[in-house]
């Protein structure tokens, strides 16, 4: 029999878009101590530019994310905070050197406390990395930080739960241990995406989770077409429209052909009946779903578009492009083409 694997599992990208997104909930189910010592009524700001200049010279090729975010306390002192976000999908033995050597560097840079935490993502229960430790001569160092480790969080409290990031951390343990059972994980995959629909999340919630529920559960080409049939199905079952919307942003996998052929209901039926208004709108959920609030230059510059055509290229490079970045550069080159 012609073994079927399944693509890899793509959990750094789904935990950068988790922490971004989801950034209250994620403290509030792995850190809740930490969670209720901010002041959430004040605004929280990612600091990923200045994190990278202040790790520029570390080590290259890291296998690892990491968020830094400015937060305010909520003891009355008005002062703001900085935490320090690592998830770890494998077992690293360097995890705690890093651990100190990147808060120190934060601290000596913004001259502000910070609190350092890990996540531990990875599949081995046997790994728990303890507190870094130095001495020489007399001399000595023990950097202690707050540990998540997800394979001890309870399976029965994870699918009762309302938290978004549950709903991440029970897609990544399903892939992880399916990564050589493709129908297993087409079943778990599949029961979790009904699960989701069945517990009440708001259309977004329902779109964000579907798409970090896809990336980290991949599945081969056959099954995959065979999920989407279900969810099809589950649809109508639930008179949610949801999965018109999934497709048109490009999540499920061997769609795009339907981009062409107008057979999805929406954005086909209204590129193809001169609908331009509901063409940009798409677009801009698209861009938006994918990668977070839109620039005001890019706003503009696809209302500015009356042209189907053009529309339609634009919505193909929306649901395929890496980045937003990539998508503005590639703007002008795709205009060329009319």
């Amino acid at each position: 029999m012609l073994r079927v694997e399944s693509p890899p599992s793509d959990y750094d990208g789904a935990w950068k878009e988790t922490l971004e997104q989801y950034w209250h909930p994620f403290l509030a189910l792995c850190f809740p101590a930490v969670a209720a010592g901010i002041d959430w009524s004040q605004p929280c700001r990612f600091l990923d530019k200045e994190l990278q200049d202040v790790v520029r010279d570390s080590e290259s090729g890291r296998r690892f994310v990491d968020k830094l975010v400015q937060v305010y306390r909520n003891d009355g002192s008005e002062q703001w905070v900085l935490v320090h976000v690592e998830v770890q999908s494998d077992p690293d033995a360097q995890l705690p050197g890093r651990m100190f050597q990147y808060h120190h560097r934060v601290s000596d840079r913004y001259q502000h406390p910070v609190a350092s935490l890990a996540v531990l993502a990875d599949d081995q229960p046997g790994w728990q990395p303890g507190p870094y430790e130095a001495e020489l001569w007399g001399c000595r160092v023990r950097f202690e930080y707050p540990v998540c480790k997800l394979l001890d969080l309870d399976d029965g409290l994870l699918e009762r739960s309302d938290n978004q990031v549950a709903w991440v951390i029970a897609a990544q343990r399903a892939a992880q241990r399916t990564v050589k059972e493709p129908h297993n994980r087409k079943r778990l995959k599949m029961q979790l995406v009904r699960r989701l629909y069945e517990r009440g999340f708001e259309r977004n919630d329902i779109l964000a989770l579907f798409r970090l529920i896809d990336w980290q559960i991949t599945l081969p080409a056959p099954l995959e077409i065979d999920f989407q049939r279900e969810v099809e199905e589950l649809e109508k079952e639930k008179v949610m429209p949801y999965v018109t919307s999934i497709e048109r942003l490009g999540i499920q996998k061997g769609r795009q052909e339907g981009l062409q052929e107008g057979r999805q209901e929406g954005i086909q039926k209204g590129l193809l009946v001169g609908r331009v208004e509901a063409a940009r709108e798409d677009i801009q959920e698209a861009l938006l779903a994918r990668f977070g609030p839109l620039p005001a230059e890019l706003i503009q510059a696809i209302e500015a578009v009356s042209e189907r055509a053009q529309l339609r290229r634009w919505l193909r490079l929306a649901v395929t492009v890496p980045s937003l970045e990539a998508f503005q550069g590639a703007m002008s080159e795709v205009a060329d083409q009319r």
